[in-house]
């Protein structure tokens, strides 16, 4: 097993995994290892949509994944070619051969982008709760929303999980939008920090097919936790950007070291492995339809690379995946300019993922949530992206 960063190998008890499981937030005294025990006693929960995020902390960037720029100069193509898709006229980047054979499953919207700072706490804000924090407030990541909504499933699980644990420091000591900000400490989410909790119940073959790595194996967590009642999970691929392999590619020789090379060597196949792995088994287990899953980062980088062979932040436009529940996979929305540095046609808001991201949960966009001082404040101030859903 390796750890979150995938580079150190690292072991656990099974004393670790019902000392970590214990949850944080929530059903006091009872541990997610006793929850789930309970929970595999009766039927995998109901019917409700259910969401899974996967948070690629760092930014990936657009032009060396899902939308390449091939007849722009070199300093701006960098060094990827793109692939065909299963779908005729949608290409991605060569180092995803894997989803690139399942591109009918997922929407691709290539036009997100924000106006905000150029760091990646204000993305980590606006991408998990649709808002910037102002005027001390901080908004709630949407799984709390869900929790103080929907509340909690039967036999007792939380209804929001991190995994494997919080987003560490990566720049300024702000929120990263994955607490319940104003909702207040009983809908902030669990952490189950243990890789292997309850995994070596599940096939080599399937975890196999994930990666044997903490980002594949949280993944599949994923699924055995939505399996057993949890309502909303995010995993987090990464904890920092600091002295580790991460999408954050300044290629700045120190701490910020990761290039375009760890992007072909490392990041870009253990992300095809994990999501389309997680994708695969949910729908053989019958669960795609009511998982939506949402994999996404903070920004996007610089269309120009810079001196090193890396990309800085660039939020000015950059892509992401929707796929599960009443998405209409096979297409691209929005699409960015001849350089990958602006959206072209069809931008797309954060606020506006957000509130794709509830509608495509179930979640009644004109609800209010008890605010400061008790008072209303409005679930999210953008509509639901037009064509993304059923």
């Amino acid at each position: 097993m390796l750890d979150v960063h995938g580079n150190k190998p690292v072991r656990y008890s099974r004393r670790d995994f019902l000392r970590v499981g214990t949850l944080s937030a929530g059903a006091v005294g009872l541990s997610l290892a006793d929850s789930l025990r309970l929970q595999a006693a009766g039927q995998p929960c109901s019917n409700d949509i259910n969401c899974i995020v996967l948070f690629l902390v760092g930014g990936p960037s657009q032009l060396d994944t899902w939308d390449l720029k091939p007849d722009a100069r070199d300093n701006i193509r960098g060094p990827f070619r793109p692939i065909k898709t299963n779908v005729p006229g949608i290409e991605i980047g060569e180092h995803f051969p894997l989803m690139a054979t399942m591109a009918d499953r997922y929407a691709l919207l290539r036009s997100v982008h924000h106006k905000a700072a150029p760091v990646h706490e204000t993305g980590h804000q606006l991408m998990q709760t649709g808002y910037l924090a102002t005027g001390g407030i901080e908004y709630p990541h949407y799984g709390s929303v869900v929790s103080q909504i929907k509340g909690t499933a039967s036999g007792g699980v939380p209804p929001f999980v991190i995994l494997p644990g919080p987003i560490a420091y990566t720049g300024v000591s702000v929120s990263h939008g994955q607490s319940a900000g104003y909702l207040g400490a009983k809908f902030e989410p669990s952490f189950l920090n243990a890789q292997a909790f309850g995994l070596d119940e599940e096939k080599d073959l399937v975890r196999d097919r994930y990666g044997r790595n903490a980002f594949g194996q949280n993944c599949l967590l994923a699924r055995r936790l939505v399996e057993n009642g949890v309502r909303f999970v995010t995993v987090n691929m990464f904890d920092t950007v600091y002295d580790n392999v991460t999408w954050d590619c300044h290629a700045d020789g120190g701490s910020l070291a990761s290039d375009l090379n760890d992007y072909r060597e490392t990041l870009c196949p253990m992300f095809d492995m994990a999501y389309t792995g997680l994708l695969e088994d949910l729908k053989q287990k019958g669960m795609l339809d009511n998982t939506l899953v949402v994999a996404m980062g903070e920004f996007g980088r610089t269309p120009q690379m810079n001196p090193r062979g890396g990309r800085d932040h660039w939020p000015g436009v950059w892509s992401i995946l929707f796929a599960g529940a009443r998405v209409i996979g096979g297409q691209v929305i929005g699409s960015s300019d001849k350089h990958g540095a602006a959206p072209k046609d069809r931008p797309i808001t954060p606020a506006e993922v957000a509130a794709s991201v509830y509608r495509g949960i179930g979640i009644d966009l004109d609800s209010q949530l008890p605010g400061p001082d008790n008072r209303p404040m409005p679930l999210i101030d953008a509509e639901p992206i037009v064509g993304l859903f059923k």
